[in-house]
């Protein structure tokens, strides 16, 4: 009978609206006199009485709690309308505890007890439900809340809908000589497009693609030494009947294009005891043997041979187990992370013993300052220009202030001799440097990929920051001028022809991860050779090629001021009129899986200095969005030269840097005493500056994001007007959450994407494991096949033996990203007819 004693539930359900009352309380409180909302106070105050009511058996709790829901709602959509996952974070609490208080072991158990008609001292006890009495208030706004709840599914506040233009300009199949079957750079050819003209896949066809195909390297990351970057990041290479391809512990393998049988493995011998923090290598470099002469070479000394390495570095002589060739008309080239550029003969894997004064290697160190094996290497290919090998490479990311030269350096691809170096330290000087001689110190590097324009006679390279990243007062007018920009350099000389500048004194980690894309744009009636440069904060700047000026409109505008101590902030910075840029993030973008630790987000984001993008780092903590994973990162953009569009997968992950202050060059001030001596370098202690950092992804005690999702997009761009034509959110939390739920919440992508004439575009790069397949006209998904580790690398296709058009995945991993490791190479193709 209602009303005998309480019931295990009631009492749970009173503790647990208390505490809840509690927390918020608390919480709210702290955010209030941090000037954000008073809604959590507010609530507090509700789940409080209504626990108190609930502990008195007084139906008035669900009147109580069904005002509770009300408000929740109508302050939700007011912050946040019919977006689904916001609108989750902020109700979902509330609404299971409302669940809870309308089940008959709490309802049947409240008394309402009112007085009789006959006798003002007797009282009946009227019964208590879901659907009668002081539930029914709380029913019916709970059936309204899942009303909106099922209305928001079916809306995307984010989501562009659009068409992309057909072609609107001619290009050969076999534009740059690459017939189009083959695969001979990074980017499919010099310019950068990764784009092909293979047309068998098309949107009607696209989901019959299968797999083909699968070849597993038996090279995954977990070896001793491994830095936690170890990655398998790699788009493979096709000429001939062969792929080609290298793994993260730098073996390189040809395998037959219609089999994936190995055909030949060549292992370098990496020493060890290297001080990584990448291990990786994204891609080979290719000389077909008929690059005309890239003028007449200047007079270099002999390649610095690794027995004669300047400075001493004891580095092995690679072997391969089959005779080294005399002559390699076509060679592949592949730099190590020990510090080596090995040419290989792309038949039998043999070296090219004309290379590097009979080694088939040269070594890179040769002339650097701050020698430290391992700080220095390319985890990037070479540019292949002319008869010139050019090379640049990464040095340890925030370290130390002693780091190595940052110089671009061109190597006669037959000899190895060194034609030229550009050194950003000292750029008016490329005559290849002395013997016994270095180059500038922690000068701004290049570690991403170059493309090139042999008929303008240019290289156009992705230059990034001198170390330390987030604090500059110690840059010279050289450093100021060069980090974070592309420059266009004389492929015979090495001298400066242009630099068009990103980011002006970069305090964000906004170096330029991207390979230029190079297209010729139909813009006013008139053909203009263009350059498409993706950055991290989210710019697409379209340049004439030529010159680097703009040839969509480029805006200087106001930045934030208030640099840390020393320091400076530059007063505007560039804005290009296509741009993925963000809305400035405000409290009420604040997430999480609960209401809990969006509160917690709500608290840390008022706590953060931030007044929208480039505000400085600080010792309070900086907000930094879009955060240094980039908006764009190494995998770039994909251009179609036809149609004039770009086809791009912008991510969006805000950032937290805070500066430490240093008293000495010793103290670790980020990864603690405790570091074991063999451990890789220091992350972010800065030694040599006043200030460590502390630098880490905005996201909960739960480990999510703190602002909302989407995280990632795929979105395609009009290139000779700015107009984004269609963006959708692009990817799932199947991979990502403890449960694996296939929610299409859209999340970060690393790697690239790839675009080819059938109208069909690829990628593989999200955090869940899957390849997909778009429809290049308007972004919708034609096709997924699940992977079975991370696919953190660019896709490419060609076309096989058999005639056939192949799709070519590599499936991998990422350590930072936490995706699952692999060593896996995947063929589609569609079903043979």
């Amino acid at each position: 009978m209602p009303g005998q004693g309480r019931s295990p539930v009631l009492i749970i359900a009173a503790i647990l609206t208390l505490l809840i009352g509690l927390a918020l309380a608390v919480g709210g409180v702290w955010l209030i006199t941090l000037g954000g909302s008073w809604y959590y106070l507010i609530a507090a105050i509700g789940f409080l009485l209504t626990g108190i009511l609930l502990l008195a058996r007084r139906p008035a709790a669900l009147w109580v709690y069904a005002l509770v829901v009300a408000g929740t709602l109508g302050w939700a959509l007011w912050e946040v309308g019919l977006h689904w996952w916001p609108l989750a974070a902020r109700g979902d609490v509330v609404f299971l505890i409302g669940f809870l208080l309308l089940t008959p072991w709490v309802t049947r158990n409240l008394a309402d007890r009112r007085s009789t008609a006959s006798d003002h001292r007797s009282e009946a006890v009227r019964p208590v439900s879901a659907f009668r009495g002081a539930g029914l208030p709380l029913t019916g706004i709970l059936a309204i809340a899942l009303a909106v709840a099922v209305a928001s599914w079916f809306t995307d506040p984010t989501r562009i809908e659009g068409t992309a233009p057909g072609p609107r300009a001619e290009v050969p199949d076999d534009a740059l000589g690459v017939p189009p079957g083959e695969w001979h750079a990074y980017g499919r050819t010099a310019y950068g497009q990764r784009y092909s003209p293979l047309n068998q896949i098309t949107p009607a066809n696209a989901a019959q693609l299968q797999e083909a195909w699968t070849y597993r390297t038996g090279d995954v990351r977990g070896r001793p030494g491994d830095p936690e970057e170890t990655t398998f990041q790699v788009t493979p290479l096709k000429f001939g009947n062969r792929l080609f391809l290298c793994t993260p512990h730098q073996s390189i393998i040809a395998l037959d294009d219609t089999t994936g049988r190995e055909v030949w493995r060549y292992d370098p011998k990496i020493r060890g005891e290297l001080a990584l923090q990448h291990l990786t290598c994204r891609g080979l470099s290719c000389y077909r043997g008929n690059g005309a002469a890239a003028a007449a070479p200047v007079p270099a000394p002999a390649p610095t041979p690794l027995t004669t390495a300047s400075p001493p570095l004891d580095l092995p002589v690679a072997a391969s187990e089959r005779p080294a060739a005399d002559n390699c008309p076509t060679k592949l080239f592949m730099p190590t992370a020990d510090g080596r550029l090995i040419a290989l003969n792309p038949e039998n894997g043999a070296v090219c013993t004309a290379f590097g004064g009979g080694t088939g290697q040269i070594n890179l160190w040769a002339n650097m300052p701050n020698v430290n094996p391992g700080a220095y290497y390319s985890t990037s290919p070479p540019a292949v220009a002319k008869n010139l090998i050019i090379v640049g490479g990464t040095v340890l990311d925030n370290v130390s202030t002693s780091e190595q030269s940052g110089v671009i350096r061109a190597f006669d691809v037959n000899t190895g001799a060194l034609v030229w170096n550009w050194d950003s330290g000292r750029p008016d000087v490329t005559t290849p440097i002395a013997q016994g001689e270095t180059y500038v110190p922690n000068s701004p590097n290049s570690w991403s990929i170059s493309s090139v324009d042999e008929a303008l006679g240019l290289i156009y390279i992705p230059v990034g920051n001198q170390p330390p990243d987030q604090w500059g007062g110690n840059r010279s007018a050289n450093v100021d001028r060069f980090s974070s920009s592309v420059v266009a350099l004389d492929i015979a000389t090495g001298q400066l022809r242009w630099v068009f500048q990103t980011v002006h004194h970069d305090l964000w980690d906004y170096d330029v991860p991207s390979q230029p894309s190079l297209v010729d744009l139909t813009v006013g009636g008139q053909t203009v050779p263009a350059l498409v440069q993706p950055t991290k904060q989210g710019e697409l700047y379209v340049l004439d090629r030529r010159t680097g000026q703009p040839v969509l409109p480029v805006t200087e505008k106001p930045a934030p001021q208030g640099a840390a101590q020393g320091d400076r902030t530059a007063p505007t910075q560039p804005v290009s009129a296509l741009s993925y840029d963000p809305p400035p993030l405000t409290e009420r973008d604040m997430w999480g899986a609960t209401m809990f630790d969006q509160l917690a987000c709500r608290i840390a984001f008022k706590k953060l200095r931030y007044e929208g993008r480039y505000t400085p780092p600080s010792l309070q903590g900086t907000l930094v969005y879009p955060g240094n994973f980039g908006v764009f990162n190494w995998g770039s953009v994909a251009v179609d030269p036809e149609r004039q569009i770009a086809f791009t997968t912008p991510t969006y992950i805000a950032f937290v840097s805070q500066l430490v202050p240093r008293q000495d060059d010793k103290t670790l001030y980020v990864q603690g005493e405790n570091r074991p001596e063999s451990s890789l370098p220091a992350l972010n202690e800065n030694f040599g500056a006043p200030f460590a950092v502390k630098l880490s992804a905005f996201t909960s005690a739960l480990g999510v994001p703190c602002q909302a999702p989407p995280w990632g997009y795929v979105a395609a761009a009009d290139l000779t007007t700015g107009k984004i034509l269609w963006k959708h959110k692009n990817g799932t939390v199947r991979d990502a959450s403890p449960i694996p739920l296939p929610f299409p919440m859209g999340v970060p992508n690393l790697g690239g994407p790839m675009m080819t004439a059938g109208g069909v575009a690829f990628l593989s790069g999200t955090i869940d494991y899957y390849v997909r397949a778009y429809d290049v006209s308007n972004g919708n998904q034609l096709w997924e096949s699940r992977l079975p580790a991370g696919g953190q690398a660019t896709p490419m296709t060609y076309t096989g033996a058999d005639g056939r058009q192949y799709l070519l995945v590599v499936a991998g991993g990422h350590g930072s990203l936490g995706t699952k490791a692999g060593d896996y190479v995947i063929a589609y193709a569609l079903p043979r007819t």
